[in-house]
């Protein structure tokens, strides 16, 4: 019998551009790397974020990847399948439900 996988919640609300974005997007990396189960949620300046190629790939390697679509909204960006965009009901599950809850602002 083995162990119950870690689950890591990563909010991350700075721009694409800012450090704090490029940090969260490799502990994230990083953790699936190391077997977690990762969840990240792009608000605010972020979700412009979701499209950049290095967050897409991760992905593929399981990432479970959320973005505001209030923030896509306000900001007028497409609704797309390229994360699940959801409101802030979903952060409150995964603060709750995640063993780890790290924020990226």
């Amino acid at each position: 019998m083995s162990a119950p996988r870690r689950k890591l919640g990563i909010l991350i609300s700075c721009g694409p551009d800012a450090a704090g974005f490029h940090h969260g997007v490799r502990l994230a990396g990083a953790a699936l790397r190391c077997g977690c189960d990762v969840y990240l949620y792009c608000i605010d300046d972020a979700v412009p974020g979701v499209d950049r190629a290095d967050l897409q790939a991760l992905q593929s390697e399981g990432l479970k990847l959320y973005a505001c679509a209030y923030g896509a909204h306000r900001r007028d960006l497409p609704v797309t399948g390229r994360a699940t965009f959801a409101g802030l009901t979903v952060v409150s599950d995964l603060i709750a439900g995640t063993d780890r809850f790290v924020s990226f602002n």
